[in-house]
This record gives structure tokens, sequence and C-alpha cells, in this order.
């Protein structure tokens, strides 16, 4: 009985614990399948928004076409330069500054605001300034006259002349300007050539080359020189008519464009050549002079060279006005070189006298000088100056003379009195007084530094005046008056001879015992 017990039970125990088996795994089961279903309905939902999504996308960038007619995708470049103009808009700039956001600014930072107003202001006139140099320098008349490849060559060599300065860049594209003129077929005897060469020759005098600054001048010199005698004889052989045009010349004919692609041919008359002389001839004058200062300056020392080319300028411009009041003005010649060029070519000659202590041909030419420069100017108290110290400073008879007694009774008898030391001396006091006087009296934009050290100089030519007539007291107050003076200008060399002339009048004042 315990066995079947045993046995029965064994298989109930057994059943019961089969069915634990299988009631297990279909609990699983349902569990499993009820997750499942969840993400299933999870991914539905999900699958079901991006379609919902795209079909918000598709719609909103199609406009309603269909997906095949919607547009391709913006380039890249393209939206660089969009992101670039967003980036450089001012109008978040504006913005800012706008009445109460303005005020909110000073409010919180009210350093800060002016500051940034200060820096906005000068970035905005540094940028004008630089516009309006580029337009009002490189865009210049002295550019746009020239063909575009030549404007390019002066652009450049004017860049490494002033702005980056080289000076090996700075000649290449001189000569290539040159040489591109000449190809062009531009006459070398215009201004616009003439103006290039001088500007190369003032280049190398700024750089130093004195000497090869002379040998441009030289030879633009020689090639006017020998275009107004070509000139001259074809006017003497009868190849040139009255009014200024050479005889068979033809017309020149120029394509001025209309509307469209249409032209009409437009002839042009020869220059004038008698106008052409007067032009030439002018510039000739001052290329010589400034030759003369060349060969003048410290560095080179060749008085004689300067003499000829000086007095050669002053020649050339008194026979042209003889020429002119004797055979009258041709037509068409114009007018000779204005007073104030006149007397800078007197005055260059007078310096060179005056620098080989030749007073007596120097006073004459100052003289012509002050006649012809404007009564109210700065450089005309300056020529009064020199008026003044070379009659100081003059012989009483021309070191070309021997006087002798006979003579002198001669002179005296022709010219009534000969001028004694006296009188020399009165004269110069005289102009050293209109001198100071004249400057002092220049006022408004004509008053420059040149008037405050002609009164210097005035001044202390008036000592040394004073000085040679005996009068020592005289002497050292205008010493005085010219040192204070030229202290309160800094006028270096006006205070060096001040100086020196209290020490000369120091040394001459006998000693109060």
């Amino acid at each position: 009985m315990s066995t079947c017990r045993a046995t029965t039970k064994w298989p109930l125990s057994g059943l019961s614990h089969a069915r634990y088996l299988h009631q297990a795994p279909a609990a699983r089961f349902r569990l499993c399948s009820s997750v499942r279903s969840a993400a299933v309905r999870r991914q539905e939902k999900d699958a079901l928004a991006i379609l919902q999504f795209l079909q918000r996308r598709q719609q909103s960038s199609s406009t309603g076409k269909n997906a095949s007619e919607q547009q391709p995708p913006m380039p890249p470049s393209k939206l660089i330069l969009r992101a670039l103009r967003q980036g450089l808009s001012f109008r978040p700039l504006f913005s800012a500054f706008r009445g109460q956001n303005l005020r909110n600014l000073f409010r919180q930072s009210p350093e800060e605001l002016v500051i940034a107003i200060i820096l906005l202001c000068g970035c905005a006139a540094v940028s004008v300034y630089v516009v309006y140099a580029y337009f009002n320098y490189f865009q210049s008349k002295q550019f746009t006259r020239f063909p575009p490849e030549i404007a390019k060559s002066l652009r450049r060599a004017l860049y490494y002349t002033n702005y980056s300065p080289d000076p090996k860049l700075a000649l290449k594209y001189y000569k290539l300007a040159l040489e591109q003129c000449k190809a062009a077929g531009i006459d070398p005897f215009s201004d616009e050539v003439i103006g290039v060469r001088v500007q190369l020759a003032a280049w190398l005098e700024g750089i130093g080359k004195f000497e090869n600054s002379i040998e441009v001048l030289e030879a633009l010199l020689q090639d006017c020189k020998k275009w107004v005698e070509l000139m001259e004889k074809s006017v003497q052989d009868g190849l040139i008519d009255k009014s200024g045009i050479l005889k068979g010349a033809p017309t020149i004919q120029q394509n001025t464009p209309k509307d469209g692609d249409e032209s009409t041919v437009e002839e042009v008359e020869p220059e004038n050549l008698w106008a052409k002389r007067t032009r030439v001839l002018g510039k000739s004058v001052g290329i010589s002079v400034k030759i003369g200062e060349l060969y003048a300056d410290e560095h080179v020392l060749q008085g004689d060279a300067a003499g000829e080319h000086l007095v050669w300028a002053v020649e050339t411009v008194l026979k042209e006005l003889q020429r002119r009041q004797v055979e009258g003005v041709k037509e068409g010649e114009g007018d000779w070189m204005s007073p104030e060029q006149i007397g800078g070519a007197l005055e260059a000659l007078g310096n060179h006298y005056e620098s080989k202590s030749q007073h007596y041909l120097a006073a004459p030419l100052y003289l012509q000088a002050v006649t012809l420069s404007p009564p109210n100017s700065c450089h005309t108290a300056v020529l009064m100056n020199n008026l003044a110290i070379s009659l100081a400073q003059q012989p009483v008879y021309s070191p070309l003379e021997t006087p002798s007694a006979p003579e002198t009774e001669k002179r005296s008898q022709q010219a009534g009195q000969a001028p004694t030391r006296a009188m020399l001396l009165a004269s110069a006091r005289s102009w050293a007084s209109q001198a100071l006087a004249t400057a002092q009296k220049v006022t408004g934009e004509g008053r420059t530094e040149e008037c405050d050290e002609a009164c210097a100089v005035a001044m202390c030519n008036l000592g040394d005046i004073a000085s040679m007539a005996g009068d020592l007291e005289e002497a050292k107050r205008r010493f005085n008056e010219s040192l204070d003076l030229s202290r309160k200008l800094a006028f270096e060399p006006g205070i060096a001879q001040a100086q020196d002339g209290l020490k000369r009048v120091s040394a001459t004042q006998p000693s109060k015992d």
C-alpha cells in the first residue's frame, strides 16, 4: 500500500510539476506578445510622424507642385555669398543705434558706447579719405590724359617713388612709361612727355643721384634747344606760314564715335608752331635754371657750369622779350613767361653771383627781380634783403676797373657824382627797412614762414649795415631784436647770424674803464 501510494503520488507530483512547466511558457508568451505589440505600435506611430513631417516639408518646398518639379538645392557658393551678406549687414548695427536701444546702451555702458562711436566715426573718415585720395590722385588728369597702359606704368612708378620706395622698380617703370610714349607716337615735346622726364629727374635728385638728375635734364634741354632751332630755321626758309602751320602739313583725321557703332571723321588742325615754340622755349628756360641750381649744389659744386646755364636762361628771357617788342607777337604765339617766372630766373643768376662775391653783378639782377615780384609778397621781402646786402657789400668801383684820379674826376663830371660808401650803405639800409616793413604787413593766406624769417633776416641786415656805418649801439639793438625773433621761430640760421653779429660788435666796442 505504501508502495502504491508512493507510485501514485509520484505521477501526481510529476503531473503537477509538469503542469507548472507547461503553464509558465504560456504566460511568458502572452507577456512577450504584449510587449512586441507595444513596440510595433510605437514604431508605426514614429513612422507615421516621419511621413507627416516629410509630407509637410515637401508641400512647403514644392509650393503645391509635384516632387519631380521641386527646385534643386542652392549651390555652396551661393550659400557662402548669402552668409557673407548676412554677416556684413549693417542692419543690426543701425537697429542698435535707434532711439530706445541707444538710450539703453548708454545707460548700461556709457564709456564703451562713446568709444565705439568714436571708432566708427574714425573708420568712416579713413574710408572716405582713402576713396577721395584714390580718385583725386590716381584718377587725376595727370594719369587720365595718358593711354591706359602708360598711365598704369606711371602709377606704378609713383607708387615705388612715394609710397613704397624701391629705386630699381621706380626707375624701371619710368623708363617703361617713356618707351611706351615713344611707341604710342606721343609728341616728345608735349607737356605730358616733358613732365615725365622732369619727374624722373626730380626723383633722382630726391634719392641723392644729383649727377644722374643733371644728365636727364641736360638731355631734355638739348632736345628742346634743337627743336627750337629747327623751327626757327624753318621760319627763315619760308616753310611755316603766318598762322604758324607747316606748309603742306596734312590735317589729322580723328574718329569721333557717335550713337551706336557709327563714327564720324573729324579733321584736326596741326598745332600752332608759334605757340609750341613759346611753350618749349619757356620750359627750356626753367630747365636751364634748375640745372644751374643743381650744378651749384654743395654735392656737385661746379660753379662754372652753373653760371653758364643761368646766364643762358636770363639771356634767352631778355632776347625773347626784345624780339616780341621789335617783331610783335605772332598769330597764336601766346604770352611769354609770367613776371614771377622771369624774376625767378634773374634771382637764380643773382644768387650765383652773390655766392661768388660778385655783388656788383648781383645787385642789378635783384633789383629787376624786385620790380617783377608782387608788392605784397613774402618772397618780395626776401629779394629786398638780398638787394640790401648786395649794396652794402658792393665796392665803390667795379673790380674790373682800376680807379685813378683822372678817371674819378671824369666819372664825377659825367655822372654828376660817383657812389660813395655812405651812399651805398644808406641805400642798403633803405632796402632792408623796406624788406622788414613788407614782411610785417603781409597778412592772411599770403603770409607764410618766409615772412617771419624775412623779418629776422632784415633785422640782422640792419645790424650789419649799422655796424659798417659805425653805429654800434644801433647794430647791437638790431642784433638783439633779430636774436629774440629767431629764437621764437626756432630759426637756426638767424640765431647763428645774430649771435655772430653781437660778438663782432662786442669786440669792436671800446672797453669802459
